[in-house]
C-alpha cells in the first residue's frame, strides 16, 4: 500500500510541472500612418492586451548626422483602451563616431521628440520607453551610455529589444544597463543570404543561439512573428524585399506556383511597384502557428518566469491568420 503523504507529494509535483504557464499577449504596432480597423479593435479587446508598443520614428545617420525619419502620422491616443508604449528604432550605424556630448545630445533629441508626438496624440501619460537598435560590440559603449541618459532624463521605465546573437556573445557584445528587455525571435537569417531555410523564423538555430538564454541576467518578454514577406530574386540573382506581403497577394498574377511559397513569374507585372519580368522568382515566407507554439514551448524551457507575448505586428492582414488564444 502506498504511502498517502508520497502520494499527495508526488501528485502535487506532477501538476506543478503541468500547470500553464502565462503569457499575456501585447503587439506591437509598426505602421508610419496609424489606422485601426474594428476587427483590430476587436482583436485587442478580446486578448484582453493591455500595452501596444507603437514605434514613434526612427533615428538614423543623414549627413554623418543623427536625425529622425519615419515619425509616425495621424496617431489618436483615444483609438484602443490600452496602454500606449513608445517604441523607437535607432539604426546601429548612429552611435558610431559619437562622442559622449552627442550621444547627450541624441538621448535629449529623442526624449523631446517622444514627448512631442504623444502632446500632439493627446497621450496624457505613459511610463515606459522602448528602444529596438541591434547594437554592436563596436558601438555598444556608445549605445549603453544613451540608454543610461535617456532613463535619467525621461524619468520613464526604459526596456530595449534583444537580438539572439546578443544572447550567445553576451560577453562580448555586453548587457545592457536595463532591468526589462525583449527578446526577438524572428529576422533570424537575413533573407538576401538564405535560399533554403526561413530568414523569418528558423527554430533550429534560434534554439542554437539561444541555449543557453537561462543565463541572461535581464528580466525578458518576447516578441514573435506573425508578419510575411516576399523575396524577389531577378535574373543575375539580386534580390527585393517586399514587406506587408502574403500569398493572397499573388492571387490573379502570372506566376506559377512551385510549392513551399516559392512562385515563378510568367509574364512581366507590376507588384507593390515593383517591376517583375518573366522568369523571375518570388519567395513568400511566412510562420505557421505550430512553429509558434513549438517555440514558445522552447522558451518555456529555457525562461523560469512568465513573460509576456509581444506580437510583431497589429495588422489584419496577418492577424487573421492565427488563432492568438492558443499562444498565450
Amino acid at each position: 500500500m502506498k504511502n498517502p503523504i508520497y502520494t499527495f507529494l508526488l501528485s502535487l509535483f506532477l501538476f506543478s510541472c503541468s500547470k500553464d504557464r502565462n503569457h499575456p499577449i501585447d503587439f506591437y504596432y509598426w505602421r508610419s500612418n496609424f489606422s485601426v480597423n474594428e476587427t483590430e479593435k476587436n482583436l485587442v479587446q478580446n486578448l484582453e492586451v493591455e500595452n501596444i508598443y507603437i514605434r514613434f520614428f526612427d533615428v538614423d545617420k543623414k549627413e554623418n548626422n543623427p536625425n529622425p525619419i519615419g515619425t509616425i502620422k495621424n496617431f489618436k491616443s483615444s483609438e484602443l483602451a490600452v496602454n500606449y508604449i513608445p517604441t523607437v528604432f535607432i539604426t546601429n550605424r548612429t552611435f558610431q563616431g559619437l562622442s559622449s556630448d552627442e550621444v547627450k545630445k541624441l538621448a535629449s533629441n529623442v526624449n523631446k521628440l517622444i514627448n512631442e508626438i504623444a502632446l500632439s496624440s493627446e497621450l496624457k501619460s505613459f511610463s515606459e520607453i522602448q528602444i529596438d537598435c541591434d547594437w554592436t560590440k563596436s558601438t555598444k559603449a556608445n549605445y549603453f551610455l544613451f540608454l543610461e541618459e535617456l532613463k535619467k532624463i525621461s524619468n520613464k521605465k526604459l526596456s530595449a529589444t534583444l537580438r539572439l546573437h546578443q544572447v550567445k556573445f553576451k560577453e562580448r557584445e555586453g548587457v545592457p544597463p536595463l532591468d526589462k528587455m525583449v527578446l526577438m525571435c524572428y529576422a533570424t537569417e537575413n533573407p538576401s543570404e538564405v535560399q533554403d531555410k526561413n530568414s523569418i523564423l528558423d527554430l533550429d538555430l534560434a534554439k542554437d543561439y539561444l541555449q543557453n538564454l537561462n543565463d541572461y541576467p535581464i528580466q525578458l518578454d518576447v516578441a514573435l512573428p506573425i508578419y510575411s514577406w516576399a523575396i524577389v530574386t531577378n535574373h543575375l540573382g539580386k534580390i527585393k524585399l517586399i514587406n506587408s506581403f502574403s500569398e493572397d497577394d499573388l492571387i490573379g498574377k502570372p506566376v506559377i506556383n512551385k510549392g513551399n511559397g516559392i512562385y515563378e513569374v510568367t509574364d512581366d507585372f507590376f507588384l507593390e511597384k515593383f517591376y517583375l519580368s518573366k522568369g523571375f522568382k518570388i519567395k513568400v515566407e511566412t510562420i505557421s502557428e505550430d512553429v509558434l507554439i513549438e517555440t514558445k514551448s522552447f522558451l518555456d524551457s529555457k525562461l523560469k518566469d512568465d513573460y509576456r507575448i509581444i506580437f510583431y505586428h497589429l495588422d489584419e492582414k496577418f492577424t487573421q491568420n492565427y488563432n492568438l488564444n492558443n499562444l498565450k
